[in-house]
């Protein structure tokens, strides 16, 4: 197909010259640093479950906002873990914590509105703010403040054409989670600028030294709140593709509207999935939580061994984002070094401007291979 077969917005990506083919490795085995999908598979109480549903004929179509039971199940998560009072009416369960992202912006945005985006952040927002036609306006946060948002920062970004805030706890990649001042700090702008917030809150469970927060669930905010969430990281389900979007009534309606369109509804066995996930979380997450603590944990230890890195400890995810500048390299180059020596990793500046002169380790692979991807790095004279 030409390319001016296709749409303006799609010819920047589809016409632009394709990257060079990486070298090819010269370490064996490839060490898979780049995807966040962890390596643990779904707990059996839950694959269990939802089969059992399956066999007895959950396999057809459902409401199009989702299972009404899965709904209220939903309710009772946000009640029992952060005393929210929410109804179904503010659920909307999504096919994933992408497509929920993908719904908030079409539904959110005019031509023109920009949303502010605290970076280095999850690379995806950018494209789906401009699918929607809106802008992404860039705030960057430094390893030097612990990538924590200044508050001075986000409100210079705010201008008459400012329709939303836009942020990640605990983040991708950086693995920095706000405190409550820090959520106060944002839910303060967006009160007195009459801003809508898009909370992207995948990653709840894992947040290791304080209780996560909701945003939704400080004064004032539960309105103007979207809240996307996913059953992909807290339960290691990445591959059911299911998650949820909390919000005000009116919101959720054009939500749904627009996931009329693009899935209708989520897929009833993955629905079933959660539905079983929230009701035995007790004995399933704290056992995730532990594991990717410990692989964070190690990761570090083996990042401020190495003379050309440093790092700040996260304090969730199962993300390092370690600054690579003491090599001399940029990261894009430091990314295919490490792919020379077998250890794959995403480049820092694809999370955003400041991400330049950092990468991205997933530590969803287990010690063993940790220690092997370390190894090999600690041997690399660009580190020494």
């Amino acid at each position: 197909m030409k390319q001016s077969h296709l749409s303006r917005r799609y010819q920047r990506t589809a016409g632009a010259e394709a990257a060079p083919p990486a070298p090819a490795p010269r370490r064996q085995p490839v060490i898979n640093l780049t995807i966040g999908d962890p390596d643990k598979t779904t707990d059996p109480i839950i694959t269990r479950a939802a089969f059992e549903d399956v066999l007895a004929g959950y396999t057809h179509y459902a409401h199009p906002l989702g299972d009404p039971e899965l709904r209220d199940e939903i309710c009772r998560y946000y009640r029992e873990e952060y005393g929210m009072s929410i109804g179904r009416d503010n659920v909307l369960v999504t096919t994933a914590g992408n497509v929920a992202m993908y719904l908030a912006m079409q539904a959110l945005l005019d031509p023109g509105d920009e949303v502010i985006v605290a970076t280095p952040c999850f690379f995806v927002y950018f494209e789906q703010i401009r699918m929607a036609g809106g802008v992404p306006v860039e705030v960057p946060t430094f390893a030097e403040n612990d990538f924590r948002l200044e508050a001075a920062r986000m409100e210079a970004a705010v201008t008459p054409k400012t329709k939303a805030i836009l942020f990640n706890t605990p983040c991708n990649p950086t693995g920095m989670c706000y405190d409550r001042a820090g959520l106060e700090a944002v839910a303060d702008i967006a009160r007195r600028h009459d801003l809508v917030v898009v909370a992207d809150d995948i990653y709840t469970a894992l947040s290791f030294e304080t209780p996560f927060v909701p945003i939704a669930s400080l004064e004032g905010m539960a309105d103007r709140t979207v809240t996307i969430n996913s059953f992909s990281k807290n339960f290691t389900m990445a591959g059911w593709r299911i998650g949820n979007i909390v919000a005000a009534p009116d919101i959720i309606r054009a939500l749904g509207q627009v996931n009329d369109c693009v899935v209708f509804g989520a897929p009833m066995p993955s629905q079933r999935a959660a539905l079983h996930a929230l009701r035995n979380r007790e004995a399933i997450v704290p056992k995730v939580v532990e594991l990717y603590r410990e692989r964070v944990n190690y990761a570090f230890s083996r990042i401020e061994e190495i003379p050309g890195l440093k790092a700040v400890r996260p304090q969730g995810t199962f993300y390092l984002f370690p600054d690579i500048r003491g090599s001399g390299l940029s990261s894009g180059a430091v990314v295919a070094r490490l792919a020379e020596e077998g250890v794959l990793v995403k480049s820092g500046a694809d999370f955003g401007a400041s991400g330049e002169g950092y990468v991205r380790i997933s530590c969803t692979v287990g010690i063993e291979a940790l220690k092997e991807a370390f190894d090999r790095i600690a041997q690399m004279p660009e580190f020494q």
